[in-house]
């Protein structure tokens, strides 16, 4: 059973355009569940309409088992943590956290017990008598953190927290946030444009594109098996071959491009006779030198290197194959010169079949 389910939303702005429009979401219990996509895609108003400080068109927002739709903001008990902090400068880090509790008329030896306790949670004992001006981004953050923790909220929102941190205080706050959440076992509903970010705190991520959740499903389903050609590109897959779908049998598909046959698993529900978009990385593409009259293995294809790109580690390769150009990431050393000929290896198992987008 979901604690929280979006029922046939829709969402608009000025009740002008619908940013979202019969937008579904269900979230389990104790799940961390990320939003992500491009600016533009949805996924704020969707939090800002869990949050209750949208109101929705029509749909149905359901939270433990109850309709939540029409009720306000204030009667909500969510804990939300800001992009822009959003603590008060003229009061201390104690006041800051304690004042959701004193907006409850929680008794003050009920403050003074919770508030040491959340700052202990968020690593910042000590700070109590510090204003927020004295502190770094990263601590403002765990303050903010604090604040929202501290009311025992039934559900935990975070809206791009991380965004205005430097790379090293992003690594190390992203960390602590699932640190938290674990410890706790609160079910939080995480924001964020970075994919990397949302990749590593969560445990379902749902990829939104025009106020549609493309593919929802764990980090590690989603950086192997995307759905969608939207859903490949925006995490990073450069190559996209055409096939079309000759046979399906035991798991295995049979393809065709360009009269070039190539097998690979099927992890996607598709379709015999129908043409998809083959995507594979970089860096699952074997390639080795091209032998006059060697034989070629199975799913492969012969390439000429067109450039060569040095990436510290490895060369990254642009090759041109009748399938079109195909990027290849390789440590061989010495490297391939511009020119060389090559054939190109896909595995089968590396190899995934996406609707076309």
């Amino acid at each position: 059973m979901s604690l929280i389910s979006l029922e046939d939303v829709t969402v608009a702005y000025d009740n002008k355009i619908n940013i979202l429009e019969k937008f579904n979401l269900n979230v389990e219990k104790g799940k961390l569940i990320s939003l992500l996509g491009p600016s533009g895609c949805g996924k704020t108003t969707t939090l800002r309409l869990i949050a209750g400080f949208l109101e929705a068109k029509a749909g149905k927002f359901t939270f433990k088992d109850k309709n939540y739709t029409n009720i306000p903001v204030y009667r909500r008990n969510f804990g939300f943590v800001f992009q822009n902090y959003a603590l008060f400068p003229h009061l201390n880090v104690f006041e800051n956290v304690a004042f959701g509790l004193k907006q409850r008329k929680v008794p003050k030896s009920e403050i003074r017990k919770r508030v040491p306790e959340m700052l202990e949670l968020v690593d910042l004992n000590g700070f109590e008598d510090r204003f927020v001006t004295e502190l770094s981004g990263g601590q403002r953050q765990r303050v903010a953190i604090a604040r929202a923790l501290v009311i025992n909220p039934d559900l935990l929102l975070f809206d791009e927290p991380l965004s205005n941190l430097d790379a090293n205080l992003r690594i190390a706050m992203r960390v602590e946030i699932r640190r938290i959440q674990q410890e706790l076992g609160i079910t939080s509903i995480y924001v964020s444009h970075d994919q990397e970010e949302c990749f590593s705190i969560s445990d379902e991520v749902a990829i939104m594109n025009k106020g549609v959740i493309e593919q929802l499903d764990s980090p590690s389903v989603i950086y192997k098996y995307p759905k969608t050609e939207f859903v490949a590109r925006f995490i990073g897959f450069t190559n996209f071959i055409d096939f079309e779908v000759e046979s399906s049998e035991n798991g295995k598909l049979l393809l065709n491009s360009n009269h070039s046959k190539f097998r690979a698993l099927k992890t996607n529900d598709v379709k015999v006779n129908k043409s998809y978009k083959g995507v594979i990385r970089p860096e699952s593409i074997k390639m080795k030198s091209y032998i006059e009259n060697e034989k070629q293995s199975e799913n492969s294809i012969k390439g000429s290197i067109k450039i060569s790109t040095f990436l510290g580690g490895l060369h990254q390769y642009v090759v041109n194959t009748e399938l079109g150009e195909i990027t290849v990431n390789s440590d061989r050393e010495p490297p391939y010169d511009a020119g060389e000929n090559v054939i190109l290896s896909l595995p089968e198992d590396k190899l995934v079949l996406v609707e076309k987008g």
